[in-house]
């Protein structure tokens, strides 16, 4: 995989638009009854910079996010280490919410609410940020890096949401159309059985014809994965030259061990499909499986930014991978939000800030923002993974 840096999004961002009739369909469900009447605004200009993180700290998605907490943590530490925002510092406010919406929505109460927060950072889970976004819009809380490529997130601009990765829809296009290119085009996808999956299982569909494949067959996985053998039993009836894995977590684990004992194709997955805890999981099982990443490598230092990340590392004494580099980078585009607001930064300011960036450089690596555009980068490149788990380049 040749590094690149990542140029400023045009023209992906016209077949999302396109896309927005199916998904708003499925996106019309989050209600917006029982809502508060007003988030009291945090104070301008005083003490700590105070960021909400509401996240899973326990049950089975946390080992999976950890490395992503600990990326995150280590930009803030060094940005405060370098004098913060104006001299004031950010402190994030984590709240567990254990991957379930409701408590998540909870958690971004408290925390606008009570704990005063400025926004928040880092959600992860597309039923999560489908949750918070009426609220989001009622309480003027801009909410910068989520942890999901939903296209439901994506289906009209919020004037609070700031994305920092690409979306699934582009990582699928990049999947699908390699997998075409290396004459693998009869796919069957194996999709988890939430919302997640059940979102995307339609944009998968539309995606493998529009690029000229055959969707050999679909199957549903649980999330815990339990079922992953009669899975991939049931695609091999069907013959596939590849399988696209549309998982997160533990279900990624049992698929791809099912898939080599069962099925033998190449497997390809999601961003999020083949994270730090699911490649040590696996070890040497992991071995081939092909995977969208939409961040530069981080073992090479071709780029200031990756330079930054791998000191920062050394420094803490952690592992140079993607999950850690992805929580690093996109807490640095937080802090450019900061930084351009400046010290008096508020809610109102922040997401003027975010919305005047424009071209961002983060030292090699490029996003664009603006009032018309909230979703800072479409960069898709597919990774494999070698022998002992890690990723050949």
């Amino acid at each position: 995989m040749k590094a690149h840096v990542a140029l400023p999004p045009t023209s992906p961002q016209a077949p999302q638009a396109r896309r927005r009739s199916v998904v708003l369909a499925l996106a019309g469900g989050v209600a917006l009854a029982g809502l508060p009447a007003q988030a009291q605004p945090a104070a301008a200009g005083k003490g700590d910079i105070l960021i909400g993180r509401t996240t899973a700290l326990s049950g089975g998605m946390a080992p999976f996010l950890e490395p992503i907490h600990e990326g995150q943590d280590a930009a803030i530490d060094d940005a405060n280490a370098k004098g913060g925002i104006g001299g004031r510092k950010i402190r994030l406010v984590s709240l567990d919410d254990g991957f379930d919406p409701r408590r998540a929505l909870e958690n971004t109460r408290q925390l606008s609410e009570k704990d005063g927060v400025l926004a928040l950072f880092g959600v992860a889970g597309t039923s999560q940020v489908m949750a918070l976004l009426p609220y989001l819009a009622q309480a003027k809380l801009p909410l910068i890096g989520v942890y999901t490529g939903s296209p439901a997130i994506r289906a009209q601009q919020h004037p609070y949401l700031f994305t920092t990765r690409a979306s699934y829809a582009d990582e699928l296009v990049k999947i699908v159309r390699n997998l075409v290119a290396v004459q693998s085009s009869r796919i069957a996808v194996a999709y988890e059985n939430n919302d997640f999956g059940k979102l995307l299982l339609p944009l998968v569909e539309k995606t493998i014809a529009a690029e000229g494949a055959t969707l050999a067959g679909t199957h549903a996985l649980a999330s815990s994965g339990e079922d992953a053998t009669d899975a991939a039993k049931a695609l091999a009836t069907h013959k596939p030259t590849a399988v696209l894995l549309v998982a997160a977590g533990p279900p990624v684990v049992a698929y791809v061990r099912a898939n080599r004992a069962h099925l033998g194709v190449p497997v390809y997955t999601l961003s999020l499909g083949a994270g730090t805890a699911v490649l040590k999981a696996l070890g040497d099982d992991a071995r081939g499986l092909a995977v969208a990443r939409t961040g530069p490598p981080p073992n090479k230092p071709t780029m200031a930014l990756t330079r930054d990340f791998q000191a920062s590392m050394k420094r803490r004494d952690k592992p140079v991978d993607y999950d850690r580099y992805t929580g690093y980078m996109d807490a640095r585009v937080l802090i450019e939000g900061l930084r351009a607001a400046g010290p008096g930064v508020t809610r109102a300011s922040l997401a003027q800030a975010m919305e005047s960036l424009g071209a961002l450089d983060l030292g090699g690596f490029g996003y664009q923002f603006s009032a018309q555009n909230h979703h800072g980068s479409n960069y898709v490149d597919i990774a494999v993974v070698g022998s002992g788990g890690v990723y050949r380049q």
